[in-house]
């Protein structure tokens, strides 16, 4: 059982401190562990820490945190939870981390609203074809109102296909529901269909739903066998006029499909993440008009990131009264998620 007020520290970089510990939340964290100073460490290589990291029960770490293996470990003898004040925990976790029992968190659920937030107010944009109108240097006043009997604009009688049931994707898909003029299709094999239809939307198999959406989101992990799942033949099922959205994982689109089907004009894109990312300057996706690119936007940023730390900072409370931790990780649920 952990003591009621267990030994931690913040492990981040400086500028992750900053910014996701305002005072309010330093004194919570305070009240609920036995923080010695300094309660921010930026680098656990630093001279004269031997001492507090032998002591240490919790870490509260994110961005900037190291990997934990065993050199790291063995400095840190009573370490027995981890609470990740972000989304993936994949590079800061090891075999050595795994067999010594010590229980980490993630942030990802947190994040997640932030994400499914953009995506939502995306795909509304994407109906109504706002993307390549805004890349268009003809947009001018002889041509407003040019478009009222263009019936490839609207969110009425629309589908939207969503690849990946994951904490983003099933929160996007029950943000649609108010949404009376969109059917949500779902693509994902492990997800639930009860799951699904709870959500207000059908799960369905891939080939089955790519020729029907007028908009595709990308809510996929990034692992071997998600790499480039949507590549040439996926985008050649699309209909003509869809949009590509990809706020998830850069590796799972094809670019250079897409570069040949958005040349075409036949398919738009809304891209917030690329591989590699950035773009190198010379990427043919940055100057087609139909493709529009935000700089990984979509997840927590500014006041977006206190949910963060108040996730760790629950999941911390929850560990010192001995109650079950909010949002745990292992090995194996790792190996199915970003």
């Amino acid at each position: 059982m952990p003591s009621s007020r267990p030994r931690a520290h913040a492990v981040m970089s400086a500028e992750a401190y900053e910014l996701l510990f305002d005072e309010a939340r330093r004194r919570r964290f305070a009240e609920l562990a036995d923080v010695r100073t300094p309660m921010h460490i930026a680098d656990l290589t630093a001279p004269g820490l031997d001492e507090l990291l032998a002591e240490a029960e919790v870490l509260i770490t994110s961005w900037g945190a190291p990997r934990f293996e065993a050199p790291l470990l063995d400095r840190m003898p009573r370490l027995r939870a981890v609470f990740h004040a972000a989304g993936s925990i994949r590079q800061h976790v090891s075999e050595d981390f795994w067999e010594r029992g010590i229980r980490i968190t993630t942030a990802a659920d947190a994040n997640a609203v932030p994400v499914a937030e953009f995506t939502l107010a995306t795909i509304l944009l994407a109906g109504k074809r706002v993307f390549p109108h805004v890349r268009t240097p003809s947009v001018a006043a002889a041509d407003w109102g040019g478009n009222l009997r263009d019936f490839a604009i609207g969110n009425l009688d629309r589908t939207v296909g969503l690849v990946g049931f994951s904490r983003i994707g099933r929160r996007v898909a029950e943000l649609l529901r108010p949404f009376t003029g969109l059917t949500v299709l779902v693509a994902d094999p492990y997800a639930d269909p009860a799951e699904v239809a709870a959500a207000g939307a059908e799960l369905v198999a891939l080939d089955e739903m790519l020729p029907r959406v007028s908009v595709l989101s990308l809510h996929a992990p990034a692992l071997p066998s998600t790499h480039h799942m949507i590549s040439v033949r996926e985008l050649a099922a699309l209909p003509d006029g869809a949009t590509v959205i990809n706020t998830a994982r850069g590796a799972l689109l094809d670019h250079d499909a897409l570069v040949a089907e958005c040349r075409t004009g036949r398919l738009d894109a809304v891209l917030d993440v690329t591989d590699p990312e950035p773009l190198p300057l010379d990427s043919p996706l940055l100057d087609l008009p139909n493709v529009a690119l935000t700089p990984h936007l979509a997840g927590s940023l500014g006041t977006e990131t206190r949910r963060l730390t108040d996730s760790a900072l629950d999941e911390l409370q929850a560990y010192a009264s001995g109650a079950p931790l909010l949002y745990p990780m292992d090995a194996v649920s790792l190996a199915r998620s970003a």
